[in-house]
Order: structure tokens, then C-alpha cells, then sequence
């Protein structure tokens, strides 16, 4: 039987190569479709395209049916099956429909030795175009899908890091994170885990079960269990600048068939935000640590205020004697401690005297710990002494006092006196204390030897009790050791004899100034080094008899 063609007028094919590029594609394919079943003498006909995970029908005219997605070009053509004939084209494929079964286009027999064969001649050129253009246009809808998609997740990746970067609370921030990452995956379940001390532990958790803690080694390859019986786990790290802060896990994507595995999109959104979730954690974290040291400052700042009012605000008035104290903490707080006590006049054989309590202590250690055994000793010192006076008994019972109110290996030296105006008496105590200086006549006349162990060091610790007759002229000098132990950067000390030295070349000059002469001393000294420890001064000289 002779296949049957009909000529198409030039006219016909100019309208259609016009038409090649029309953004009607599918009317143009049709009528590619018709003019195909008119010239090849077919019922219908269907256009295919390359796809996955099949070809896809882009076309169709005329008689059907037509199988939705036929096998792929490459797969052997179904021949007769069905009554379709097959034209593989690249890129795509055709199947159509004969008219007469049996009588098929191109199934060349005696009388159509000059028929066309399908795949020859100008319409199926064109038919071979119109598939290149429909696999062009579908991969740059593709792209732009793609393109558009990924916009949208920048965009919602930016509004999720605005919102998590404006959460400052740790706890709240976690419940945050963890909820945003998975609504942006559209995950079950998830957990949100903090690095501490080499393990991740548990911060928040969403949908279900999760481990507590575990090692961070198990981290590589995804930590076994982390969300129990969770079918698809995708995890990433929270790290800023490659150190790990954290973890941040999901499970079981949602689908409309159940849950399903993340792809390698869903996996790199998870990473842009666990970085974003990172540095939202490092800004809470260190806000956090702000209000620490703020609370922490405010604190010393109260301590320091309440170790001001211990101190004296000012010397008391003692006639024929000078007074002065001085003391300048290493830190906010400090250990030194120093006090002048006014005791109330005693009568001894009809006459009237002036006493006055002075103490100068150096509590072991620095900052607020010392400040607060400062306070205890100030308490007990001051109500001590009021009923006592100075006496041996005096520093046993504060040695007790203290060892029964404070941390073991903690302890106080001190150097308590009474000072007798009228008589130019000092009776004195040193527990463990620097040794008092005595200047007279422009020269270092004495010492005030220790007499016992510091307080707060032993229970059942003895004292012995010293006293000192102080003349017209004569200058008493108590300090602390962040005087002679100041430094300088050769790492040499003051040392006592300096100090001794310094206080003769000045014995004469008013208190206030020797004051202001030993606190230059001292900082000249240093030449810039840090202060190491508390520095205190207490000086006491006798004008004139009485």
C-alpha cells in the first residue's frame, strides 16, 4: 500500500517558522501536531519531552489515547502496540496514530519507493525544533524557579535571623531557634543541644524524645539516638569562627505521603542557619556576661561603699598627740583595715584620762572574700574593746571570733593598741602584724615585735602584751606589707629600711604631709607596676607634755 503525503504550500511553512518563537507554545505545537496528521495521513498524534523520571506529554491533536508518560527515546519503540507508531526525535519523541492500521506511514513497500520516511523532511526538522525549544524553555523555568525559590529562602532565613537576633534571654532564644528550624524544614521533630565542658547537653527539644547529653565526639557522622526513632535525621553544627558552640538536629521531613529524607537544599539551609542561630547564641551569651559583671560591678561598688564607712571618715581629736591614717586598696575592696576608737575616759585615782583604741589589721587575700572578714572584725573588734580595753585576753577571744566565722587557711594579722594620752602610754598588742616603727629624733629609735600568731590561724593561740612610752617628738608608725612589699619592675621591694629611712627624713613635718610623702614614695617606687596589695598607714605623734 502506498503511504500517503500531502505537499504543504511555502506559504504554510513561513507562517510556522514566524511562529517558532510565539509564547502561545502549546497552539503552535498543536498545529505542528495537525499539519503532521494531515500530511502523514494519522488520526492524532502526541509530542513528548524529556524529563524526569519520563518523557512528559507537551502536545496533543487529534484521535487518542495517548499514555501520559511513555517509555523513555532510548527505550526500544513499542512498534504496533496499541496501534501507535513512534518517531524518536532528540530530546523527545512522537507518537501517532494511524488512520488504517497496518497502512503506516513509512512502511515502505513497492508502490511508495519515493514516499518520505517519518523522521525525514521539513516537518519533522520542525517538530525536533519545537522540542529543543520546549527543553530550553523548561530549564530556564527551571532556573527561575530555582533562582525564585532560593530568594524566597534567603528572604525567610534573613527575617528568621532578625527575629532570633532580637532575643537576648538564653532560654527563650533556644525555644526560638529550635521552632524556627523547624517550621524552615518542615521537620517533626528537633533538639537543640549547647557545647559545655566537652559535652552537648540537651537546651530545648521539639516534637518528641532526645538524648540528654552525650560526648562531643559522636558528632562525626551524626551522634547515634539523638532524637529516638526518628526515621531521617539531618544535623548542623554551631560553631563561631570553627569553634563549636552547639548543635542543632531535625528529623523526619514532612511530605504528603509521611516523612521523607532532607535534601541537599533542606541540608544547606540548615547550615546558613546554624550560623545565623550561632551568632544570635554568642550575642545572648555575651550579653549575659554583661549583666554579670555589671551586677558583679555594682556589688563591689556597694562593698566598697560599705568598707568606706568602716574606715574612718576622719582622726579623732586627742590633746598633745597628732593623728593620721591613710589606706589605698589594690582593688575595689580590700584587705587592710584600720581604726581609731575613742574609749570612754576612765577613772583611775580621782583623775581623768583620754584613751583611744588603735587597730591596723592585713586580712590573707584580696578583694570581696577579705572584705567581708574585714567587716566581721571590725564588729567584734569595736565591741570588744569598748568592754575589755587591750589586753592579752582581747585577741583571744577575737582569735576565736574569727576562726569560728571564716574559711579554713583564712586569717588576720593585727597590731591593736590603747593609747593614754595623758600619761604618753601605749600599750600595745601585735598578732603576727608588721613590726611598728618607732622614729625619735630623726632616727629609728624601736620596733613593736610581734607577741603572737596571727588571728584566725590556731585555736589556743597565746598573746603577750607590750608597752610603749612615747615622748615629746616621738613618731609611731604602723603600716601594712603592701607598703614595704611594693615592688619595682626588677622585682625588688621596698623593704622596711626605705620605709624607716623615708619617715626620719620627714619625722618633723606635719602628719598630713608625711602622708602624702610616703604615698609618692611609694608609687615612684613601683614606676608604673600594677598595685599587688593593699597599702595602709597609720601614724601617731606625741606634740607636746600635757
Amino acid at each position: 500500500m502506498t503511504a500517503v503525503t500531502h505537499r504543504t504550500p511555502p506559504e504554510t511553512w513561513r507562517r510556522l517558522l514566524s511562529r517558532a518563537d510565539d509564547a502561545d507554545e502549546r497552539g503552535f505545537l498543536e498545529e505542528l501536531l495537525e499539519l503532521w496528521c494531515r500530511e502523514r495521513d494519522a488520526a492524532g498524534a502526541a509530542l513528548y519531552v524529556e524529563d524526569e523520571p519520563a518523557p512528559c506529554c507537551e502536545a496533543v491533536w487529534g484521535e487518542g489515547p495517548f499514555p501520559e508518560r511513555p517509555e523513555r527515546p532510548d527505550a526500544p519503540a513499542p512498534g504496533g502496540a496499541a496501534g501507535l507508531e513512534r518517531l524518536d526525535l532528540p530530546g523527545g519523541a512522537l507518537l501517532w496514530r494511524p488512520v488504517t492500521p497496518g497502512a503506516l506511514p513509512g512502511a515502505a513497500g513497492e508502490d511508495d519507493a519515493g514516499a518520505e520516511p517519518p523522521g525525514a523532511g521539513p516537518l519533522s526538522a520542525l517538530l525536533a525544533l519545537a522540542v529543543s525549544n520546549c527543553r530550553l524553555r523548561r530549564r530556564i523555568k527551571r532556573q527561575s524557579f530555582q533562582a525564585n525559590y532560593r530568594g524566597v529562602e534567603l528572604e525567610a532565613l534573613y527575617d528568621v535571623g532578625l527575629a532570633i537576633a532580637s532575643t537576648l534571654d538564653l532560654d527563650a532564644l533556644a525555644e526560638e531557634i529550635l521552632l524556627r528550624a523547624v517550621s524552615l524544614l518542615d521537620a517533626r521533630r528537633g533538639a537543640l543541644y549547647l557545647l559545655a565542658d566537652g559535652e552537648y547537653r540537651l537546651k530545648s527539644r521539639f516534637g518528641g524524645d532526645a538524648r540528654p547529653s552525650f560526648p562531643a565526639a559522636e558528632t562525626d557522622g551524626g551522634p547515634p539516638g539523638v532524637l529516638p526513632g526518628a526515621e531521617h535525621l539531618q544535623t548542623a553544627a554551631i560553631a563561631i569562627e570553627a569553634d563549636r558552640r552547639g548543635l542543632l538536629a531535625v528529623a523526619d521531613k514532612e511530605s504528603r505521603t509521611g516523612v521523607g529524607p532532607f535534601s541537599a537544599e533542606d541540608r544547606r539551609t540548615l547550615a546558613l542557619f546554624a550560623n545565623q542561630a550561632a551568632i544570635a547564641l554568642e550575642n545572648a551569651r555575651l550579653h549575659r556576661e554583661a549583666l554579670e559583671k555589671e551586677r558583679y560591678e555594682r556589688d563591689l561598688q556597694l562593698a566598697a561603699e560599705i568598707q568606706r564607712q568602716i574606715l574612718p571618715k576622719g582622726v579623732p581629736q586627742v590633746a598633745g598627740f597628732e593623728l593620721a591614717g591613710w589606706n589605698r586598696p589594690a582593688r575595689e575592696v580590700g584587705g587592710d583595715y584600720y581604726d581609731l576608737i575613742p574609749l570612754a575616759p576612765e577613772e583611775d585615782s580621782g583623775r581623768t584620762t583620754e584613751r583611744l583604741g588603735v587597730a591596723l589589721a592585713d586580712v590573707s587575700g584580696k578583694g570581696v572574700p577579705a572584705a567581708l572578714m574585714v567587716s566581721t572584725l571590725h564588729s567584734a573588734l569595736r565591741l570588744l574593746m569598748g568592754r575589755i580595753g587591750v589586753e592579752a585576753r582581747l585577741v583571744e577571744r577575737l582569735n576565736r571570733h574569727i576562726l569560728a566565722s571564716s574559711a579554713p587557711n583564712k586569717f588576720i594579722t593585727l597590731l591593736v593598741g590603747e593609747l593614754d594620752a595623758e600619761a604618753g602610754r601605749f600599750v600595745y598588742v601585735n598578732a603576727g602584724h608588721n613590726p611598728a616603727l618607732v622614729i625619735r629624733d630623726g632616727a629609728l629609735a624601736g620596733k613593736l615585735p610581734p607577741g603572737g600568731l596571727p588571728v584566725g590561724l590556731l585555736p589556743g593561740s597565746s598573746y603577750q602584751i607590750g608597752c610603749l612610752d612615747l615622748a615629746p617628738g616621738d613618731l609611731l608608725c604602723l603600716y601594712s606589707d603592701g607598703i614595704t612589699e611594693c615592688t619595682a619592675p626588677d622585682d625588688e621591694e621596698l623593704g622596711e629600711e626605705r620605709l624607716a629611712a623615708l619617715l626620719c627624713s620627714v619625722a618633723d613635718r606635719p602628719l598630713p604631709e608625711v602622708v602624702r610623702t610616703v604615698e609618692r614614695a611609694v608609687t615612684a617606687f613601683a614606676q608604673g607596676q600594677p598595685q599587688g596589695d593593699d597599702q595602709t598607714l597609720v601614724l601617731l605623734r606625741r606634740t607636746a607634755d600635757r
